[in-house]
């Protein structure tokens, strides 16, 4: 602190310096607890997603027994096609308080299944149940991906936003002040200097003004011709 000096403008300055960061660990305060709000919620979403796709894959996976069952092994059959997409995965932004979360979302491709003559022999409705299973669990599955990478990512930004949070709680504005209180008692005893010396000043003018009042009133009670005899004189000759 000794290094700023203690002056009007830098306590001015200081000043403006210690109202902007409490601004701003307002507004972050208020993200941090937004986030949290957030956070809170993609954590009971993804408890719940688990808990769907559990069910989701023990249903899906059964079908497919079902289907091996009816139909036969027709893997290999599946495998030797062109195997073209009918889903992909687009990524998009939430904005959350500022933070960016990356959002996966599934759309069809239109295109049509290569595999359509699967299940002629028999097992053919066991075969499309499976692959109406397996496109639902695709789609949680999706998802859950996309909301475990937005917390992830959610987690890392209440993490930079808390340590900001109390940088300025515990650090900054602490600091900020404590120039301040410098500041403050420098200047008062520049004041109480300044007010002691005019003090001495007017005392000082005081005492002169009574020294003289006090000569004028001694001259002015003294007879100035006490100090002459008319003895010594010479006679005048008209």
């Amino acid at each position: 602190m000794s290094e700023v000096p203690p002056t009007r403008m830098n306590q001015q300055v200081f000043k403006g310096k210690k109202k902007a960061a409490e601004s701003g660990h307002k507004l972050l305060k208020k993200k941090a607890d937004a986030l949290k709000v957030k956070f809170r919620d993609y954590a009971k979403m993804i408890a719940e997603t688990k808990g769907s796709m559990s069910s989701d894959a023990t249903t899906a996976f059964f079908s497919l027994t079902q289907a091996e069952y009816a139909a036969g092994n027709f893997k290999q059959k599946v495998a030797e096609g062109t195997l073209t997409a009918r889903v992909r995965v687009g990524a998009g932004i939430d904005n959350v308080a500022g933070v960016k979360l990356p959002v996966f979302t599934p759309y069809e491709t239109g295109s049509i299944a290569d595999n359509q003559s699967l299940g002629l022999v028999g097992g053919g409705k066991k075969i499309v149940s499976v692959r109406d299973k397996f496109t639902v669990f695709l789609h949680q599955l999706i998802k859950l991906a996309s909301l475990q990478t937005s917390f992830v990512t959610l987690d890392e930004a209440m993490k930079v936003t808390n340590r900001r949070v109390n940088a300025l709680e515990n650090v900054t504005i602490p600091k900020i002040q404590n120039i301040l209180d410098y500041i403050d008692r420098e200047l008062d005893e520049l004041e109480r200097e300044d007010f002691t010396r005019l003090k001495l000043v007017q005392g000082k003018k005081e005492d002169v003004e009574a020294d003289k009042e006090n000569t004028n009133a001694n001259g002015k009670d003294t007879d100035i011709t006490a100090d002459f005899d008319a003895q010594d004189d010479a006679d005048v000759v008209f």
